[in-house]
């Protein structure tokens, strides 16, 4: 038996602006996370058992369009292998369809609990590529930003066509992710997007340019460690994707409720139309924002450290 996880993640800048080539920033979130096992056992094929949507079926008899069966099919033809006599069981506490990741955590915990089942490990970047491709199953035209800073587990600057990097957060800060209870397909808001770029081009790309140019701006922060300017450049890009159509009246509640209660800046993470809202917070002002959130009909919130931390450690638990 071998097993493999990988962590949520959120997009602190760049969202849907990384579809058309600007750049954006994602970090893990490593509070929730995609856990697959693979075992041997007396069948005859593949077994894919998904308890968390009490599901067991085998993997040959799948449609192509399934994504656990996709990402086994794409491993082992990769590796090289016929998969017989083996059980895939899959769990998550990542939010499906929330802008967590969750089916691009998922991909990469199956493809590398396969790679370490059949001794033939790889690397990141092809764990991520190979989440890629079910990736398009998901979401139609993806930007391949959740599949890297998942495989990397490390804050990344992302740049469509280009290699990722990984960069430097100079001072630790501190998120808290509230969860608007609507759920989000990432699918649906990229398409919708899409045909707006596809009638009004000029005024898309220039929503896209000042989205990028935020991401930009916030890279060369985190790197000097001035976390106080992320605040303004959060409210900034909420303003760009709120004039995208992306956000919602739920996801405003949230933006605002963060506000109030004292967050330094907050805004829409992910596709928008729901999922998850972000805000930047002090200790000092943790308790208050959540409560505030909560209060304002947050599903759930998350406080997550923003750090350039070393890979989760699959036998200790820890990083």
């Amino acid at each position: 038996m071998t097993k493999a996880s990988a962590p949520g993640k959120i997009i602190l800048f760049g969202e849907h602006a990384v579809v058309y080539a600007r750049p954006a920033i994602a970090v893990p979130v490593f509070q929730v996370r995609a856990e697959a096992v693979v075992e041997r056992a007396e069948i005859d094929g593949v077994e894919i058992d998904a308890a968390d949507l009490a599901r067991r079926y085998d993997a040959r008899e799948a449609p192509a369009d399934d994504p656990l069966a996709a990402i086994i099919r794409s491993t082992c033809a990769r590796l090289g292998v016929e998969p017989r006599g083996v059980r895939v069981r899959v769990h998550s506490t990542i939010p499906m369809a929330s802008g967590l990741g969750s089916g691009a955590a998922v991909s990469v915990a199956v493809a590398r609990a396969l790679t370490r089942f059949f001794v033939q490990p790889l690397a990141d970047a092809e764990i991520s590529a190979l989440a890629y491709q079910v990736e398009k199953l998901h979401h139609g035209t993806p930007s391949g930003i959740d599949n890297t800073v998942i495989a990397f587990e490390q804050p990344v600057y992302f740049v469509r066509g280009q290699p990722v990097e990984s960069f430097r957060v100079a001072r630790p800060f501190t998120l808290a992710i509230a969860d608007t209870g609507v759920a989000a397909p990432t699918k649906i808001a990229v398409g919708d997007v899409r045909r707006a770029w596809e009638v009004e081009r000029a005024r898309c790309e220039a929503l896209f340019d000042e989205i990028g140019a935020i991401a930009r701006t916030a890279r060369a922060a985190i790197e000097r460690g001035e976390v106080d300017a992320l605040g303004p450049l959060m409210d900034a890009n909420q303003e760009w994707l709120r004039a995208l159509g992306v956000s919602s009246p739920e996801i405003e509640i949230l933006v605002d409720a963060a506000r109030r209660a004292g967050a330094r800046g907050a805004k829409l993470s992910g596709a928008g139309r729901g999922g998850n809202v972000i805000a930047l917070i002090d200790d000092s002002v943790r308790v208050r924002v959540e409560g505030a959130l909560m209060n304002a009909g947050a599903r759930r919130v998350i406080v997550t450290r923003v750090e350039h931390a070393a890979r989760f450690d699959e036998s200790s638990g820890t990083r």
